[in-house]
Protein backbone atom coordinates (compact mmCIF):
# COMPACT_ATOMS: atom_id res chain seq x y z
CA UNK A 1 0.00 0.00 0.00
CA UNK A 2 1.33 3.44 -0.93
CA UNK A 3 1.36 6.14 1.76
CA UNK A 4 -1.10 8.19 -0.29
CA UNK A 5 -3.54 5.24 -0.20
CA UNK A 6 -3.01 4.82 3.54
CA UNK A 7 -3.73 8.50 4.14
CA UNK A 8 -6.87 8.23 2.00
CA UNK A 9 -8.14 5.35 4.17
CA UNK A 10 -7.59 7.34 7.36
CA UNK A 11 -9.35 10.40 5.93
CA UNK A 12 -12.32 8.21 4.90
CA UNK A 13 -12.84 7.04 8.50
CA UNK A 14 -12.72 10.64 9.76
CA UNK A 15 -9.10 11.00 10.90
CA UNK A 16 -7.97 14.52 11.64
CA UNK A 17 -4.45 13.57 12.82
CA UNK A 18 -2.11 10.80 11.71
CA UNK A 19 0.95 9.67 13.65
CA UNK A 20 3.61 7.05 12.92
CA UNK A 21 6.08 5.22 15.16
CA UNK A 22 8.82 2.81 14.07
CA UNK A 23 8.49 -0.11 16.48
CA UNK A 24 11.32 -1.70 18.43
CA UNK A 25 11.49 -5.48 18.65
CA UNK A 26 10.04 -5.51 22.16
CA UNK A 27 7.12 -3.24 21.20
CA UNK A 28 4.52 -6.01 21.31
CA UNK A 29 1.49 -7.27 23.20
CA UNK A 30 3.60 -8.94 25.89
CA UNK A 31 5.91 -6.03 26.70
CA UNK A 32 3.46 -3.28 25.66
CA UNK A 33 4.30 -0.58 23.11
CA UNK A 34 6.42 2.32 24.32
CA UNK A 35 4.62 5.63 23.72
CA UNK A 36 7.33 7.91 25.07
CA UNK A 37 8.71 9.55 28.22
CA UNK A 38 6.58 11.70 30.46
CA UNK A 39 2.83 11.83 29.85
CA UNK A 40 2.79 13.73 26.54
CA UNK A 41 1.08 10.83 24.76
CA UNK A 42 -2.11 11.85 26.59
CA UNK A 43 -2.10 15.03 24.53
CA UNK A 44 -2.09 13.06 21.28
CA UNK A 45 -4.57 10.27 21.89
CA UNK A 46 -8.00 11.05 23.37
CA UNK A 47 -9.13 8.68 26.11
CA UNK A 48 -12.16 7.95 28.26
CA UNK A 49 -10.65 9.27 31.48
CA UNK A 50 -7.65 8.53 33.67
CA UNK A 51 -8.06 6.22 36.64
CA UNK A 52 -5.71 5.00 39.34
CA UNK A 53 -4.97 1.27 39.25
CA UNK A 54 -2.04 0.71 41.54
CA UNK A 55 -0.52 -0.53 44.74
CA UNK A 56 1.70 1.52 47.09
CA UNK A 57 4.80 -0.07 45.55
CA UNK A 58 3.61 0.22 41.95
CA UNK A 59 1.70 3.45 41.26
CA UNK A 60 0.14 3.46 37.80
CA UNK A 61 -2.70 5.15 35.94
CA UNK A 62 -4.77 3.68 33.13
CA UNK A 63 -6.65 5.44 30.36
CA UNK A 64 -9.03 3.44 28.17
CA UNK A 65 -9.03 4.17 24.43
CA UNK A 66 -11.76 3.77 21.83
CA UNK A 67 -9.38 1.85 19.60
CA UNK A 68 -9.73 -0.31 16.51
CA UNK A 69 -7.51 -1.92 13.88
CA UNK A 70 -8.17 -0.95 10.25
CA UNK A 71 -7.77 -3.38 7.35
CA UNK A 72 -6.63 -2.53 3.82
CA UNK A 73 -10.31 -2.28 2.80
CA UNK A 74 -11.05 0.34 5.45
CA UNK A 75 -12.99 -2.02 7.73
CA UNK A 76 -12.37 -1.41 11.44
CA UNK A 77 -12.24 -4.16 14.08
CA UNK A 78 -12.75 -2.83 17.60
CA UNK A 79 -10.14 -3.67 20.25
CA UNK A 80 -12.24 -3.26 23.43
CA UNK A 81 -9.36 -3.68 25.89
CA UNK A 82 -6.95 -1.16 24.40
CA UNK A 83 -5.58 1.33 26.92
CA UNK A 84 -2.71 3.62 27.79
CA UNK A 85 -0.78 2.78 30.95
CA UNK A 86 1.00 5.65 32.69
CA UNK A 87 3.98 4.75 34.85
CA UNK A 88 4.80 7.78 37.03
CA UNK A 89 7.87 6.16 38.58
CA UNK A 90 9.83 6.46 35.28
CA UNK A 91 7.76 8.37 34.01
CA UNK A 92 6.50 6.97 30.70
CA UNK A 93 3.40 5.85 28.79
CA UNK A 94 2.85 2.44 27.19
CA UNK A 95 0.09 1.03 24.98
CA UNK A 96 -1.54 -2.21 26.12
CA UNK A 97 -4.50 -4.55 25.52
CA UNK A 98 -4.67 -3.83 21.79
CA UNK A 99 -5.03 -7.49 20.70
CA UNK A 100 -7.26 -8.92 23.43
CA UNK A 101 -10.89 -9.32 22.37
CA UNK A 102 -10.30 -8.05 18.82
CA UNK A 103 -11.65 -10.35 16.08
CA UNK A 104 -9.29 -9.11 13.36
CA UNK A 105 -6.18 -7.89 15.15
CA UNK A 106 -2.76 -8.05 13.40
CA UNK A 107 -1.47 -10.61 15.89
CA UNK A 108 1.19 -11.89 13.50
CA UNK A 109 2.86 -8.46 13.62
CA UNK A 110 2.08 -7.34 17.19
CA UNK A 111 2.36 -10.48 19.35
CA UNK A 112 6.04 -11.31 18.93
CA UNK A 113 9.48 -9.76 18.61
CA UNK A 114 9.89 -8.35 15.11
CA UNK A 115 12.21 -5.63 13.86
CA UNK A 116 11.43 -2.90 11.36
CA UNK A 117 7.65 -2.54 11.72
CA UNK A 118 5.83 0.79 11.43
CA UNK A 119 2.72 1.59 13.48
CA UNK A 120 0.30 4.21 12.15
CA UNK A 121 -2.31 5.74 14.48
CA UNK A 122 -5.08 8.03 13.32
CA UNK A 123 -7.22 10.17 15.61
CA UNK A 124 -10.75 10.76 14.34
CA UNK A 125 -13.16 13.64 14.77
CA UNK A 126 -15.19 11.61 17.27
CA UNK A 127 -12.09 10.82 19.36
CA UNK A 128 -11.46 7.26 18.23
CA UNK A 129 -7.93 5.99 17.67
CA UNK A 130 -7.45 3.81 14.58
CA UNK A 131 -4.36 1.68 14.01
CA UNK A 132 -2.56 0.00 11.12
CA UNK A 133 0.80 -1.76 11.26
CA UNK A 134 3.16 -2.75 8.43
CA UNK A 135 6.05 -5.16 8.36
CA UNK A 136 9.65 -4.44 7.48
CA UNK A 137 10.13 -4.59 3.71
CA UNK A 138 6.53 -3.71 2.89
CA UNK A 139 5.88 -0.95 0.36
CA UNK A 140 4.46 1.27 3.10
CA UNK A 141 7.41 0.78 5.46
CA UNK A 142 9.96 1.46 2.72
CA UNK A 143 8.19 4.61 1.52
CA UNK A 144 7.76 5.94 5.07
CA UNK A 145 11.43 5.46 5.99
CA UNK A 146 12.52 7.11 2.75
CA UNK A 147 10.80 10.30 3.93
CA UNK A 148 13.10 10.40 7.00
CA UNK A 149 10.50 12.27 9.07
CA UNK A 150 11.81 13.22 12.49
CA UNK A 151 9.54 12.69 15.51
CA UNK A 152 7.90 15.98 16.48
CA UNK A 153 5.23 14.71 18.89
CA UNK A 154 7.22 12.85 21.52
CA UNK A 155 8.30 9.57 19.88
CA UNK A 156 5.78 10.00 17.06
CA UNK A 157 6.19 11.49 13.60
CA UNK A 158 3.16 13.40 12.35
CA UNK A 159 2.01 12.97 8.76
CA UNK A 160 -0.05 15.52 6.85
CA UNK A 161 -3.50 14.42 5.72
CA UNK A 162 -5.27 15.63 2.58
CA UNK A 163 -7.93 18.31 3.33
CA UNK A 164 -6.72 18.57 6.97
CA UNK A 165 -4.50 21.54 7.95
CA UNK A 166 -0.95 20.39 8.68
CA UNK A 167 0.87 21.54 11.80
CA UNK A 168 2.44 24.44 9.90
CA UNK A 169 -0.85 25.28 8.16
CA UNK A 170 -2.74 25.37 11.46
CA UNK A 171 -0.10 27.70 12.90
CA UNK A 172 -0.40 30.04 9.91
CA UNK A 173 -4.21 29.99 10.08
CA UNK A 174 -4.03 30.85 13.78
CA UNK A 175 -1.58 33.71 13.29
CA UNK A 176 -3.61 35.00 10.36
CA UNK A 177 -6.73 35.23 12.50
CA UNK A 178 -4.81 36.91 15.32
CA UNK A 179 -3.46 39.43 12.80
CA UNK A 180 -7.01 40.18 11.65
CA UNK A 181 -8.26 40.56 15.24
CA UNK A 182 -5.36 42.81 16.21
CA UNK A 183 -6.08 45.04 13.19
CA UNK A 184 -9.70 45.52 14.33
CA UNK A 185 -8.55 47.69 17.23
CA UNK A 186 -11.17 48.17 19.94
CA UNK A 187 -13.90 45.50 19.85
CA UNK A 188 -17.20 45.72 21.74
CA UNK A 189 -17.33 43.15 24.54
CA UNK A 190 -19.31 40.09 23.45
CA UNK A 191 -19.75 36.35 23.74
CA UNK A 192 -21.15 33.46 21.74
CA UNK A 193 -23.58 31.47 23.85
CA UNK A 194 -23.67 27.66 23.75
CA UNK A 195 -26.09 27.85 20.78
CA UNK A 196 -23.75 30.10 18.79
CA UNK A 197 -25.85 33.25 19.30
CA UNK A 198 -23.85 36.47 19.68
CA UNK A 199 -24.65 38.40 22.89
CA UNK A 200 -23.20 41.35 24.81
CA UNK A 201 -20.81 40.55 27.67
CA UNK A 202 -20.46 42.91 30.61
CA UNK A 203 -18.15 41.34 33.16
CA UNK A 204 -14.40 41.57 33.95
CA UNK A 205 -13.72 38.13 32.41
CA UNK A 206 -15.16 39.09 29.01
CA UNK A 207 -11.73 39.56 27.42
CA UNK A 208 -11.50 35.83 26.82
CA UNK A 209 -15.10 35.49 25.67
CA UNK A 210 -14.69 38.38 23.20
CA UNK A 211 -11.57 36.83 21.69
CA UNK A 212 -13.24 33.42 21.44
CA UNK A 213 -16.29 35.02 19.79
CA UNK A 214 -14.00 36.44 17.09
CA UNK A 215 -12.80 32.86 16.52
CA UNK A 216 -16.49 31.74 16.45
CA UNK A 217 -15.99 29.59 19.56
CA UNK A 218 -19.15 29.26 21.71
CA UNK A 219 -19.12 29.35 25.51
CA UNK A 220 -19.22 25.96 27.25
CA UNK A 221 -17.69 24.26 24.23
CA UNK A 222 -16.22 20.78 24.43
CA UNK A 223 -13.05 20.10 26.39
CA UNK A 224 -10.96 20.20 23.23
CA UNK A 225 -8.50 22.77 21.86
CA UNK A 226 -10.27 25.83 20.49
CA UNK A 227 -8.90 26.35 16.97
CA UNK A 228 -7.20 23.74 14.73
CA UNK A 229 -5.57 22.11 17.72
CA UNK A 230 -4.63 25.34 19.52
CA UNK A 231 -6.03 26.39 22.89
CA UNK A 232 -6.58 30.16 22.96
CA UNK A 233 -5.78 31.94 26.24
CA UNK A 234 -6.16 35.68 26.78
CA UNK A 235 -4.48 37.69 29.54
CA UNK A 236 -4.56 41.37 30.47
CA UNK A 237 -1.49 43.62 30.13
CA UNK A 238 -0.89 47.36 30.36
CA UNK A 239 1.71 47.39 27.57
CA UNK A 240 1.51 45.18 24.47
CA UNK A 241 5.31 44.95 24.26
CA UNK A 242 5.41 43.31 27.71
CA UNK A 243 3.83 39.96 26.88
CA UNK A 244 5.30 38.40 30.03
CA UNK A 245 3.32 40.72 32.31
CA UNK A 246 0.14 39.88 34.19
CA UNK A 247 -1.44 36.70 35.48
CA UNK A 248 -3.01 33.84 33.53
CA UNK A 249 -5.86 31.57 34.62
CA UNK A 250 -4.88 28.06 33.53
CA UNK A 251 -8.02 26.09 34.37
CA UNK A 252 -10.99 26.06 36.72
CA UNK A 253 -11.67 22.45 37.81
CA UNK A 254 -14.02 21.84 40.72
CA UNK A 255 -12.61 19.90 43.71
CA UNK A 256 -13.16 16.15 43.62
CA UNK A 257 -12.70 15.42 47.34
CA UNK A 258 -12.57 16.80 50.86
CA UNK A 259 -15.06 18.81 52.91
CA UNK A 260 -15.97 20.85 49.81
CA UNK A 261 -17.48 17.86 48.01
CA UNK A 262 -18.77 16.05 51.10
CA UNK A 263 -20.68 19.00 52.60
CA UNK A 264 -21.11 21.36 49.66
CA UNK A 265 -19.78 24.77 48.68
CA UNK A 266 -22.03 26.72 51.09
CA UNK A 267 -20.80 24.79 54.13
CA UNK A 268 -17.24 25.08 52.84
CA UNK A 269 -17.38 28.88 52.63
CA UNK A 270 -19.05 29.15 56.05
CA UNK A 271 -16.31 27.03 57.62
CA UNK A 272 -13.19 28.23 55.80
CA UNK A 273 -14.24 31.58 54.32
CA UNK A 274 -14.26 35.10 55.77
CA UNK A 275 -16.36 38.24 55.76
CA UNK A 276 -16.08 40.35 52.64
CA UNK A 277 -13.03 42.61 52.97
CA UNK A 278 -14.68 45.46 51.03
CA UNK A 279 -17.52 45.64 53.55
CA UNK A 280 -20.26 44.28 51.30
CA UNK A 281 -22.99 43.21 53.66
CA UNK A 282 -24.04 39.66 54.30
CA UNK A 283 -21.35 38.22 52.06
CA UNK A 284 -18.66 35.61 52.77
CA UNK A 285 -15.69 34.98 50.49
CA UNK A 286 -13.11 32.28 49.98
CA UNK A 287 -10.14 33.53 48.01
CA UNK A 288 -6.46 34.40 48.03
CA UNK A 289 -3.29 32.93 46.57
CA UNK A 290 -2.64 29.47 48.01
CA UNK A 291 0.82 28.04 47.29
CA UNK A 292 2.20 24.62 48.12
CA UNK A 293 3.71 24.45 51.59
CA UNK A 294 2.52 27.88 52.74
CA UNK A 295 -0.33 28.43 55.20
CA UNK A 296 -2.65 31.13 53.91
CA UNK A 297 -3.02 33.81 56.63
CA UNK A 298 -6.77 34.33 56.06
CA UNK A 299 -8.12 30.85 55.32
CA UNK A 300 -5.53 29.04 57.48
CA UNK A 301 -5.30 26.35 54.82
CA UNK A 302 -2.09 24.97 53.32
CA UNK A 303 -1.94 23.59 49.80
CA UNK A 304 -0.15 20.23 49.72
CA UNK A 305 0.71 17.68 47.05
CA UNK A 306 -0.26 14.36 48.62
CA UNK A 307 1.58 11.51 46.90
CA UNK A 308 4.11 13.62 45.00
CA UNK A 309 7.88 13.69 45.61
CA UNK A 310 8.98 17.26 44.91
CA UNK A 311 12.70 16.42 45.03
CA UNK A 312 12.36 13.67 42.40
CA UNK A 313 9.50 15.42 40.55
CA UNK A 314 7.54 12.18 40.47
CA UNK A 315 4.13 10.90 41.56
CA UNK A 316 4.58 8.31 44.31
CA UNK A 317 0.88 7.55 44.86
CA UNK A 318 -1.52 7.32 41.93
CA UNK A 319 -4.38 7.96 44.37
CA UNK A 320 -2.72 11.23 45.43
CA UNK A 321 -4.10 14.73 45.06
CA UNK A 322 -3.59 18.44 45.30
CA UNK A 323 -5.16 19.23 48.66
CA UNK A 324 -6.02 22.19 50.90
CA UNK A 325 -5.35 21.07 54.47
CA UNK A 326 -6.39 22.79 57.69
CA UNK A 327 -4.20 23.28 60.75
CA UNK A 328 -5.96 20.29 62.35
CA UNK A 329 -5.12 18.08 59.34
CA UNK A 330 -8.59 18.08 57.77
CA UNK A 331 -8.74 18.01 53.96
CA UNK A 332 -10.87 21.02 53.09
CA UNK A 333 -10.78 20.38 49.33
CA UNK A 334 -8.78 18.20 46.98
CA UNK A 335 -8.24 17.52 43.30
CA UNK A 336 -7.26 13.95 42.39
CA UNK A 337 -4.10 13.66 40.29
CA UNK A 338 -5.97 11.51 37.78
CA UNK A 339 -8.52 14.26 37.13
CA UNK A 340 -5.93 17.03 36.86
CA UNK A 341 -3.80 14.99 34.45
CA UNK A 342 -6.84 14.38 32.25
CA UNK A 343 -8.05 17.98 32.45
CA UNK A 344 -4.65 19.42 31.50
CA UNK A 345 -3.95 16.97 28.66
CA UNK A 346 -7.35 17.47 26.95
CA UNK A 347 -6.81 21.08 25.98
CA UNK A 348 -3.30 22.30 26.63
CA UNK A 349 -1.01 20.31 24.31
CA UNK A 350 -0.39 23.53 22.40
CA UNK A 351 -1.69 26.95 23.37
CA UNK A 352 -1.46 30.55 22.25
CA UNK A 353 -1.31 33.24 24.92
CA UNK A 354 -2.75 36.52 23.66
CA UNK A 355 -2.29 39.83 25.56
CA UNK A 356 -5.28 42.15 25.80
CA UNK A 357 -6.26 45.59 27.04
CA UNK A 358 -9.70 46.86 28.04
CA UNK A 359 -11.62 50.09 28.49
CA UNK A 360 -15.08 50.98 29.83
CA UNK A 361 -15.74 54.14 27.77
CA UNK A 362 -17.59 54.58 25.47
CA UNK A 363 -18.50 50.97 26.36
CA UNK A 364 -16.75 47.85 27.61
CA UNK A 365 -14.28 47.06 24.82
CA UNK A 366 -11.14 45.00 24.24
CA UNK A 367 -8.18 45.09 21.90
CA UNK A 368 -5.54 42.42 21.36
CA UNK A 369 -1.78 42.72 21.02
CA UNK A 370 0.62 42.37 18.11
CA UNK A 371 2.83 39.88 19.95
CA UNK A 372 1.63 36.46 21.11
CA UNK A 373 3.30 33.41 22.62
CA UNK A 374 2.99 29.95 21.10
CA UNK A 375 3.49 27.29 23.78
CA UNK A 376 3.98 23.60 22.92
CA UNK A 377 4.86 20.24 24.46
CA UNK A 378 3.49 19.92 27.96
CA UNK A 379 1.97 17.28 30.21
CA UNK A 380 0.36 17.01 33.63
CA UNK A 381 3.66 16.28 35.33
CA UNK A 382 4.92 19.74 34.37
CA UNK A 383 1.81 21.21 35.96
CA UNK A 384 2.47 19.36 39.23
CA UNK A 385 6.10 20.46 39.18
CA UNK A 386 5.02 24.08 38.71
CA UNK A 387 2.61 23.77 41.64
CA UNK A 388 5.32 22.19 43.81
CA UNK A 389 7.71 25.06 43.10
CA UNK A 390 5.09 27.75 43.76
CA UNK A 391 5.23 28.91 40.15
CA UNK A 392 1.58 27.88 39.67
CA UNK A 393 -0.95 28.26 42.46
CA UNK A 394 -4.59 28.08 43.51
CA UNK A 395 -6.38 31.45 43.53
CA UNK A 396 -10.13 30.92 43.92
CA UNK A 397 -12.97 33.40 43.69
CA UNK A 398 -15.75 31.69 45.66
CA UNK A 399 -18.48 33.68 47.39
CA UNK A 400 -21.65 33.26 49.43
CA UNK A 401 -24.15 36.15 49.17
CA UNK A 402 -27.20 36.78 51.36
CA UNK A 403 -25.44 34.51 53.83
CA UNK A 404 -27.90 35.09 56.69
CA UNK A 405 -31.02 34.70 54.58
CA UNK A 406 -33.03 31.58 54.03
CA UNK A 407 -31.93 31.48 50.39
CA UNK A 408 -28.21 32.27 50.16
CA UNK A 409 -26.58 32.16 46.73
CA UNK A 410 -23.15 30.81 45.89
CA UNK A 411 -20.65 31.40 43.11
CA UNK A 412 -17.99 28.77 42.42
CA UNK A 413 -14.67 29.56 40.79
CA UNK A 414 -11.78 27.28 41.70
CA UNK A 415 -9.04 28.63 39.49
CA UNK A 416 -5.42 27.59 39.11
CA UNK A 417 -3.23 30.43 37.90
CA UNK A 418 0.32 31.32 37.01
CA UNK A 419 2.30 34.53 36.50
CA UNK A 420 2.58 35.16 32.78
CA UNK A 421 6.38 35.23 32.99
CA UNK A 422 6.37 31.66 34.35
CA UNK A 423 4.50 30.03 31.43
CA UNK A 424 7.89 28.61 30.38
CA UNK A 425 7.69 26.30 33.42
CA UNK A 426 4.76 24.46 31.84
CA UNK A 427 6.03 23.91 28.29
CA UNK A 428 9.08 22.58 26.52
CA UNK A 429 8.83 25.37 23.95
CA UNK A 430 7.51 28.96 24.30
CA UNK A 431 7.97 31.20 21.27
CA UNK A 432 7.09 34.89 21.05
CA UNK A 433 5.69 35.70 17.60
CA UNK A 434 4.82 39.01 15.91
CA UNK A 435 1.41 38.57 14.26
Amino acid sequence: MKLSQLKGLFVKVGARKLYAKPLAENDNSKNQVYFGPGFQALNLFPNEGIVSDSSPKNPIFKAKLRFGWMSSTGAIADAPNAQLILYPQYPEVRFSGFLKGCTAAPSELMAGRLAGRILFLGVTKDNRVIGMVFAKGSETEIEFRALAISPEAGVFAQLDLPTIPSGMDSRELLLGELNRIHALGWIDSKQLDSHGILKPCNAPQCGGFTLEAEFKIPKNSKAEPDYHGWEIKQHAVSNFDRVNAGTITLMTPEPTGGFYTEEGVESFVRKFGYADKLGREDRLNFGGVHKVGKCHPTTNLTMTLLGYDSSKKKITDADGSVALISESGEIAASWAFSGLLAHWSHKHAQAVYVPSQSRLEPARQYCYGHKVRLAQQTDGLRLLTALASGSAYYDPGIKLENASSGAPSTKRRSQFRIASKNIKDLYESVETVEV
